[in-house]
């Protein structure tokens, strides 16, 4: 339980500082601090000792070199109840130093500005003030490592009722804030200069997160869950989508969402999408936004109940309409932007309007993402499957070829089928989603379910496939169905 004489404050982001500087000398505590940071100080009258004076050498490289000196490192680092480390930094005439109060070179922000080159980021990598919080974080039994603007007002307040002492949990939970802050800075300057030098999977990989929020519950309500975002997140993802409105997120909600998003992003034309589970149960292309909700709905309205809707479009009064149908009932829409009068519509609808979860995402940036998923002890990284087939490049291997509309809704159906779960086959018509068949472990079962939700509809249809045909019985039944046309990825020896 450390008794705070001494604080040593460097920092960048200066909110705050000036406030909480003040009340530290109003309860006595002596203060250092480097640049900046003493200047502001001394500015609003509060008295600071600079470093360099305290350490007995000035500032080197233009600023570069601050606070790495021993007389610094060793008043945090030195052992309290260790007789013989206090008597040595007394002999070497190194006081100790209780609190540090840090933050780091914008280094995240910077490198997310357009144009900036390899070596202004590299001059934005902070040194100094990442050794001074792990030093301190090390030895937090005697030393509190303060590393966000955050904090300044509990640790005032514990300062204040404890005339001066902060608790030993408390300066724990600091030092682990100080540990998370650096290993996340460094996550992200490893991941900048791999990218830098292209190096797509590295012999070490670490990812930076931060938390954007608690969810409802996770997979099942006894689940407790949480969503984080990737440092780099682009711009159209879901860890940076507004909430408009709607009940908070689940983590179910949050997988059906990026379902959507997925989907949506694949196409060009007016789209709607209807995801149930991870699937799509129902989507559909069309000359304008309303006409694609309407048909998207049709794909499977039984299904459609308590669904997820994603569009590709801003969404306009027409197509809020449609889905606010009063035989629809969705829990969440995800959309670049939203009309006011569209949202209106949305967010008055009977009975789940208010409920309505509504995500606002802007248009996604083509970013390079890496697909990553866990196992127990490990994870597989992979690209993001972004290939589509080109038209020239379909290769027909019957007698007779497809028409030019059979063409359009082939590559319709293959681009949505890619995002069904395996075995997956979607069969499709003009443009729009008739039957959906997901997930089954022999892919005769998943064309036969897909058959029996198109029915009648199969008649000049096309179906996808996401993998080859091992018998000829999906050939077969899709022949009795009257589908006229076929897209699968090939490669069955027989």
């Amino acid at each position: 339980m450390p008794q705070i004489k001494r604080a040593l404050i460097s920092v960048w982001n200066k909110t705050g500082v000036v406030d909480f500087a003040r009340e530290l000398s109003s309860l006595g505590i002596e203060i250092l601090s480097t640049g900046g940071t003493a200047k502001l100080l001394k500015q609003a009258d509060i008295q600071a000792l600079e470093v360099s004076q305290y350490t007995g050498a000035e500032e080197m490289l233009s600023g570069r070199v601050k606070t790495l000196h021993p007389k610094i490192h060793a008043g945090l680092l030195a052992l309290r109840d260790n007789p013989e480390q206090m008597n040595e930094i007394k002999n070497r005439g190194i006081k100790p130093i209780d609190m540090v109060v840090i933050n780091l070179y914008p280094f995240t922000r910077i490198i997310k500005e357009d144009k900036i080159s390899l070596d202004d980021a590299l001059e934005n990598i902070d040194i100094g003030g990442v050794c001074i919080l792990r030093s301190a974080a090390k030895n937090f039994k005697s030393v509190a490592a303060i590393s966000s603007p955050e904090q300044y007002p509990q640790v005032l307040e514990e300062l204040r009722q404890g005339k001066g002492w902060l608790s030993e949990k408390t300066c724990f939970h600091l030092a682990l804030k100080a540990f998370q802050t650096t290993s996340f800075y460094d996550s992200v300057i490893s991941e900048y200069l791999a990218g830098k030098l292209e190096i797509k999977f590295p012999l070490t990989f670490t990812l930076a997160f931060e938390k954007v929020m608690d969810l409802r519950y996770g997979e099942n309500p006894h689940q407790k869950a949480a969503f984080y975002r990737e440092w780099n997140a682009p711009e159209g993802t879901l860890p940076l989508a507004e909430k408009l409105g709607g009940k908070e997120l689940s983590f179910n909600n949050i997988l059906d969402f990026q379902a959507a998003l997925n989907i949506a992003g694949e196409m060009e034309a007016p789209f709607c999408v209807v995801i149930k589970h991870n699937n799509p149960c129902g989507a559909a292309e069309a000359n304008t936004l309303a006409q694609a909700c309407q048909r998207a709905f049709q794909g499977d309205p039984v299904s459609a109940f308590g669904s997820i809707v994603g569009l590709n479009r801003k969404v306009d009064v027409e197509a809020a309409s449609e889905i606010a149908s009063p035989e629809n009932f969705v829990e969440g829409i995800v959309a670049p932007d939203y009309t006011p009068e569209a949202l209106k519509i949305l967010k008055e609808k009977q009975l789940w309007g208010k409920k309505l979860i509504i995500l606002r995402t802007k248009t996604r940036k083509k970013n390079r993402i890496l697909d990553i998923r866990r196992v127990k002890g490990g994870v597989l990284v992979q690209d993001e499957d972004r290939e589509n087939h080109q038209e020239n490049k379909l290769k027909f291997v019957t007698r007779r070829s497809p028409t030019e509309e059979e063409i359009e809704d082939l590559n319709f159906a293959w681009k949505i089928c890619k995002f069904v779960k395996s075995n997956a086959i979607l069969i499709a018509r003009d443009k729009m989603v008739v039957g959906v068949g997901a997930g089954q472990m022999s892919r005769i079962d998943a064309a036969l379910i897909a058959i029996k939700k198109a029915g009648k509809r199969c008649e000049g249809a096309v179906l996808a496939s996401d993998a080859f045909f091992p018998f000829p019985d999906v050939v077969e039944e899709a022949a009795k169905a009257k589908i006229t046309a076929i897209i699968q990825p090939g490669g069955s020896i027989r």
